[in-house]
């Protein structure tokens, strides 16, 4: 989220679409690149990116402020949570701040949100603390990235509970079991938890999916080897938690992507062994560092990633009008 004093821009416009072309995308990237280029974070969530492209998608909407017929600065505003409120996220050109652009895209979102609108500002920046307040609105939530390196991999050898074992995920064959214990996992987390098929199949898309860093709990199946980790395409087990990595080959970064452990199946120490897991695994691809999302409230999951060695790096902020 990026911020600018009000100043007149007789040429500006704000253009609201349910769905963009490709054409419409392929800019709004552009733009989202270089933002990242400039700021050293992404203005627009992996999902947001992923809800460029592929047509209409129930409850998204995008804005394209244009300036003199150039594509400067955008927002999407989505609103599927039965709950809370609409949530959004906004950019604006490097080139073309201090013209009063990221206050206008603000307003339009407060517009059709009904005045009832949650914002992130991703990496936590003065600038978008500031048209917080600007718009009126207060800090609701903090994430925090964490960050340890791989080299070397301090942590001791992952424990499972007694009858569980781990294998990798398999396209296709995994889909729906993995979306049921993820839903049941992250039901208090509405961005996580409401994940469809659609969603999935978005990310298996993307270019740095590899089901061979995406690693399933099963219960009742038959083990593997003696850290009760086999291959892919399980024997009838019972899908009780995962671990999800991702590679981001461009920063050599790996990525505790998300982990998820079914609730009857938490408190055993099953997380901890699925994440040991993953970094393992990140290791053996030789990448130096990883890292991941965690809210700062979230004290019990803080504990656990802080005894594994790793300590916060940055801070994504989340406003939201008064309630």
């Amino acid at each position: 989220m990026t911020t600018d004093p009000v100043i007149p821009e007789p040429g500006r416009q704000i253009q609201s679409l349910d769905e963009l072309t490709a054409a419409q995308a392929e800019d709004v990237l552009a733009v989202l690149a270089a933002a990242a280029e400039s700021d050293g974070t992404q203005a627009v969530s992996e999902q947001g990116r992923l809800q460029l492209r592929g047509g209409y998608r129930e409850g998204v909407r995008h804005f394209l402020l244009t300036s003199g017929g150039e594509l400067v600065g955008y927002a999407q505003l989505e609103d599927t949570d039965p709950v809370e409120a609409p949530a959004a996220e906004l950019v604006v050109h490097p080139s073309h701040r201090g013209r009063g652009h990221g206050r206008a895209l603000g307003n339009a979102l407060l517009a059709a949100s009904g005045k009832r609108l949650r914002v992130w500002a991703h990496g936590g920046r003065s600038a978008a603390r500031h048209l917080a307040q600007v718009l009126g609105l207060t800090l609701f939530r903090e994430l925090r990235q964490l960050r340890r390196p791989l080299e070397p991999l301090d942590i001791p050898e992952p424990v499972y509970p007694p009858g569980v074992t781990v294998r990798t995920f398999v396209p296709g064959q995994d889909d729906a079991a993995w979306l049921a214990v993820n839903a049941a996992a992250f039901a208090h987390h509405p961005e996580q938890g409401s994940l469809t098929q659609r969603d999935l199949d978005d990310r298996m898309n993307e270019p740095w999916f590899d089901p061979r860093g995406f690693f399933l709990a099963e219960r009742g199946a038959d083990a593997g080897g003696s850290d009760g980790t086999g291959g892919a395409g399980g024997a009838g087990g019972e899908l009780v938690g995962f671990h999800w990595t991702k590679v981001h080959a461009t920063e050599r970064l790996g990525e505790v992507y998300v982990v998820g452990v079914r609730p009857d199946a938490q408190g055993g120490g099953l997380g901890k062994a699925l994440t040991a897991t993953g970094l393992r695994y990140l290791a053996s691809e030789a990448l130096p560092t990883a890292m991941l999302y965690v809210d700062a409230d979230n004290t019990a999951a803080v504990t656990v990633y802080e005894r594994l060695g790793f300590t916060t790096h940055e801070i994504d902020l989340m406003y939201r009008t008064e309630t």
